[in-house]
């Protein structure tokens, strides 16, 4: 019987493997499998049907000038009811062209309502402001680079005829990646998100965080985020789980987001997310137990896991390191030099990208690490604690340049 010591260590390898095992691969095959045959909501709105509620949509804007206009001009481009429909725009005190931007278009648009604050207060003190001016039943919360297409709003809205749904999700889509960068990486992570929640929706009715680049949620149920919070649509979106509404995903409220292509804007946006993601955690950590029924057993196995996928790859390291200095078979020698030749695949994939080789799997592999280091960056922020929750947008059209 081996030592405690190397009996524990051994414990926490396999345990942490599993757990990562669990958030990343068999979560995702269990839902799929729960899920198959399965519909969500059916009770909902006919197309043009004049009961269709009217709809406000918030948006909160700093320096968005390169995209401000297309982001205006396809929230009108509906078919949604136009007398039913208001745009609510607050600029977080932007020092570019947008507030003039916004200003122009709005003679051109009578449903647009624009707000310019004089000082910066972050995205929930300017999302504070405009739901305390709006007074639709239906709130649609998007951000500035997410474009809809012209039945985006339908889809949305049309589920909130069920008095039990308070909050559906769109369903983000990026056409356009470029080999060179990592927005093809980006892109099959939202694809996968979106599937993940649509069937959460259908097993559960409890999709676990929408989008927050595009999401309706019931008026009734809706509780903005604190000011100091920054991740303010999953507290959104948990709040209306707590609050006993359901929750989905729909497939086919299809818009389009400019997602990222280069991996320092993109680890710079994932940290400071991380550091939301724990302030959410400990807000919500009630919706954690029991961990085997549903709403539980999603949040912590799609989200709260793969938050802390750093700390367990960290451990698993750690463990199998000590495993070995202690003697341990040739299983934990394969398995160490493995995880250490893993940790080198993203210098390798820099080497050869610098050299206009690109690999896909070495990019996934580079952007899995890049991702989990900037989670445990983020958690390192959030213990040393979150001091505002003003933000920087990340760099537009980078796809494009």
């Amino acid at each position: 019987m081996p030592p405690l010591p190397d009996a524990l260590a051994a414990a926490c390898f396999w345990v942490s493997l599993l757990l990562v095992a669990h958030t990343y691969v068999l979560y995702p095959l269990l839902l799929a499998r729960l899920a198959r045959g399965g519909r969500q909501n059916a009770e909902v709105y006919a197309p043009a049907s004049w009961e269709l509620p009217a709809v406000d949509v918030l948006l909160a804007v700093y320096n968005e000038e390169q995209v401000i206009e297309e982001k205006i001009r396809s929230t009108f481009a509906t078919t949604y009811p136009l007398d039913k429909l208001t745009l609510y725009i607050g600029s977080d005190n932007s020092s570019d062209r947008t507030n003039a931007l916004i200003t122009q278009l709005a003679a051109e648009y009578p449903g647009l309502k624009f707000r310019p604050l004089e000082q910066r207060t972050g995205k929930p003190g300017v999302m504070e402001v405009l739901s305390e001016e709006a007074t639709a039943p239906v709130l649609v919360l998007t951000d500035a680079n997410v474009f809809f297409t012209p039945d985006t709003l339908y889809e949305l809205v049309k589920h909130f005829r069920n008095p039990a749904m308070g909050l559906v999700g769109g369903h983000i889509l990026n056409p356009d990646h470029r080999r060179e960068g990592i927005s093809g990486q980006e892109k099959a992570y939202l694809e996968r998100e979106n599937l993940i929640k649509y069937q959460e929706g259908i097993v559960w009715g409890s999709m676990i965080g929408a989008f927050g680049g595009c999401f309706a949620v019931r008026r009734a149920c809706y509780h903005p985020a604190p000011r100091g919070f920054i991740v303010d649509d999953f507290f959104i979106s948990m709040a209306v789980l707590q609050s006993g509404y359901q929750a989905i995903n729909e497939l086919a409220a299809v818009c389009h987001e400019d997602v990222s292509d280069q991996l320092p804007e993109e680890f710079r946006r994932k940290a400071r997310i991380s550091a939301g993601n724990f302030q959410n955690l400990v807000a919500f950590r009630s919706l954690l137990w029991p961990p085997w029924r549903g709403v539980g057993f999603a949040y912590w196995s799609h989200k709260v896991l793969r938050w802390l996928t750093p700390l367990l790859l960290l451990l698993m390291l750690l463990s199998c390191a000590l495993l070995v200095a202690r003697g341990g078979g040739w299983l934990y020698q394969l398995l160490l030099a493995g995880q250490l030749g893993a940790l080198l695949l993203p210098l390798l994939d820099a080497v050869l990208h610098r050299v206009g080789i690109h690999l896909r799997l070495l990019r996934f592999i580079s952007h899995f690490y890049s991702m989990n280091a900037a989670l445990l960056l983020g958690f390192w922020r959030y213990l040393r604690g979150i001091r505002t929750a003003v933000w920087e947008p990340t760099a537009r059209f980078q796809g494009k340049r």
